[in-house]
């Protein structure tokens, strides 16, 4: 019912770090907003002494009442509830930071201005050479963060701490030159062969010293560096000043074809070999005081991202942080207060208004789903039992390969991983992820089959033979009609890669000149699948469209099969299938209840499903009945 990864922490120090560096478009951690001077609300002045409790009201314009699901009611408080269960220490903590940043910048009397933070988001923007405009609808689209949210949660926090570090940042006329240097000095363009066994890296070092024009195709068969080796070892061009002074000292010292030394580079021994010189380039002199200007902002910003956690720990050592969400002794003791932090509290209701803000509308799906489950239980007279629940849990255990030395499922090992890996409670594993899932198998028990032709089709899917190709990927059919005749033309292989590397719109194809994983049988592809199953070893396929794509093959070859015996892995094919054709008839179950189901969603309306004048009466009287 809800994603694995709305359960990944992300730690308020990263996302300080995070928030500063040259790439804003992974800026993705998030702190409390901060009103007016975007910070007047977070710290609202209060006494130490207890917060007096107090619910959300319809005055301030937030609604009661969070969905209706045919006529019954999700509240928000409901909804805050499920919310801080799942990320309720991640966003107290970064309210808690966020306080501490402000009041550090009221005691230096340090104010960050709207037009300050708009200014910084077209700085940004135009790194990016994007509009404003655009940049921020990226940032929508891409990673569902509004324009406040961003502007609140990000940017203030980012200028915030530039702000208080800045007395300590010193960019000097040297530390410029060198950066320049490296930007625009001579570079040096080598290949590389990574090898962990330094002897048998010292074998191909002879080879590459005796025929330095195999240096290429060793680097090819040989490289343990996957990423360079497919580029027959080729590196970004090594410049001055990249942070490795024995790296580039050899490069530099090293002449064309000639062989280095054998380095070691953490896990890996390499050596390099130079394919030539790139000599510096001279900036029209009209550009060096904009580009200095440049190179000055980025070493202030990286400084700044170094001094930044600096900052961040002198401010939580010196500060006092109580707190008192979970506590039950504190909790009676300051009443609608989540935590006080020196001498100002964070009320419990701007939490949960937190809360609701960034998670809401993600956990509301799964309130809204585990609603309609258990009204559909409820009218089909089933029930899901205790019993249910360890059965299905040992079932998850057995089927992820938890097993004790006797065979058992070892359930214990299986929610210790399940803690560990994702972060995730026992309690919070059962609510959303085992009772959804036994509640609809109970719900779509005798709806699926496996038939033979099934199984046969599964064994061949994962363990038949698989077709070895290249792949050139292509937005539009004309150029993939171009693309065809040039490799009907020449049709060798390097030729193909070549096309692949300089066409391909798909990102694995194109950086290893066509290379794809092998296709296999019944993958869900059968356009695909067929074309490259039919082409002899050597043969281009014609264009052939996938998802709105033109895709062309090159095949060469077929793997061999990795079981012959069907019987000996039967069992195995029958699990998985059934496995899969369980998942696959809950969801379109599940869709299915969602489809005939009266949603009114008030947090994004845009997914209701009956109109405001069929639920406004309802949702009156929902809210009198909440209030009292």
């Amino acid at each position: 019912m809800y994603q694995t990864s709305y359960f990944r922490k992300q730690c308020f120090r990263s996302m300080l770090l995070l928030s500063m560096a040259a790439s804003a478009v992974d800026l993705l951690s998030s702190t409390a907003l901060a009103q007016n001077q975007l910070g007047r609300q977070t710290t609202k002045p209060v006494n130490a002494t207890p917060a007096s409790s107090k619910s959300a009201a319809p005055a301030d314009g937030t609604p009661l009442v969070a969905a209706v699901v045919n006529g019954q009611p999700i509240s928000i408080n409901e909804l805050a509830q499920q919310c801080r269960l799942r990320f309720g220490e991640e966003i107290l903590e970064d309210l808690i930071n966020k306080t501490l940043i402000f009041q550090a910048c009221q005691a230096q009397q340090i104010t960050i201005t709207e037009k300050d933070v708009d200014a910084e988001i077209s700085r940004i923007a135009s790194k990016f050479n994007l509009s404003t405009p655009m940049y921020l609808k990226l940032i929508e689209d891409e990673r569902d963060i509004s324009r406040g949210q961003y502007a609140a949660d990000i940017i203030w926090p980012m200028l915030a701490l530039r702000s208080l570090a800045r007395s300590s940042i010193t960019v000097s006329p040297q530390e410029i030159d060198r950066e320049f240097q490296g930007e625009f000095g001579p570079k040096v363009k080598v290949r590389m062969i990574a090898c962990k066994d330094q002897n048998k890296l010292a074998q191909l070092q002879k080879q590459a010293i005796a025929q330095p024009e195999l240096f290429k195709t060793l680097a090819k068969e040989h490289s343990e560096d996957s990423v360079s080796a497919s580029v027959e070892g080729l590196l970004p061009p090594i410049r001055r000043f990249s942070g490795d002074d024995e790296l580039e000292t050899v490069a530099f010292n090293l002449q064309p074809n000639e062989v280095s030394k054998i380095m070691n580079a953490g896990e890996m021994f390499v050596i390099l070999q130079c394919v030539h010189h790139m000599p510096g380039a001279t900036p029209p002199a009209a550009q060096m005081q904009e580009i200095q200007n440049r190179i000055k902002n980025d070493l202030e910003d990286r400084k700044l991202r170094e001094s930044a956690e600096s900052v961040y720990e002198t401010l939580r050592k010196n500060g006092s942080t109580t707190i008192v969400h979970g506590k039950p002794e504190l909790e009676s003791q300051y009443p609608g207060v989540a935590a006080i932090v020196n001498g100002q509290s964070i009320a419990m209701d701007y939490y949960d208004k937190e809360c609701v803000k960034r998670y809401g509308k993600k956990i509301l799906e799964g309130e809204i789903n585990r609603k309609l489950i258990e009204n559909t239980l409820a009218a089909s007279k089933l029930q899901v039992s205790q019993e249910d629940i360890n059965a299905e849990m040992a079932e998850a255990a057995t089927y992820f390969g938890f097993l004790t030395n006797n065979g058992a499922p070892d359930v214990n090992r299986w929610i210790e991983s399940i803690q560990r890996d994702e972060g995730m409670s026992p309690e919070l594993y059962v609510r959303d992820v085992i009772w959804p899932t036994v509640a609809l198998k109970k719900l779509t028990q005798g709806q699926v089959q496996v038939t033979e032709e099934d199984l046969r089709n599964g064994f061949e899917s994962n363990y038949g033979p698989r077709a070895e190709v290249l792949a050139i990927v292509l937005s539009n059919q004309r150029t993939a009609q171009q693309v065809w005749d040039l490799a009907r033309n020449n049709p060798t292989e390097k030729f193909f890669g070549e096309l692949a590397s300089q066409y391909s719109v798909e990102d694995s194809s194109k950086s290893n000149f066509g290379k794809v994983p092998p296709l296999r049988k019944h993958g869900g592809q059968p356009n695909l699948e067929k074309a490259a199953f039919e082409l002899e070893p050597g043969k281009i396929s014609g264009i052939i469209e996938v998802g709105g794509r033109y895709v062309i093959l090159r095949s060469q070859g077929f793997t061999s099969p990795v079981v012959q015996d069907f019987n000996a892995v039967k069992n195995e094919v029958y699990k998985d299938l059934l496995e899969k054709k369980q998942r696959f008839t809950m969801d379109q179950y599940l869709r299915k209840l969602r489809d005939n189901a009266e949603i009114a969603d008030y947090l994004d309306p845009k997914k209701s499903r009956v109109s405001a004048s069929e639920t406004a009466a309802a949702v009156q009287q929902l809210q009198k009945e909440i209030k009292r």
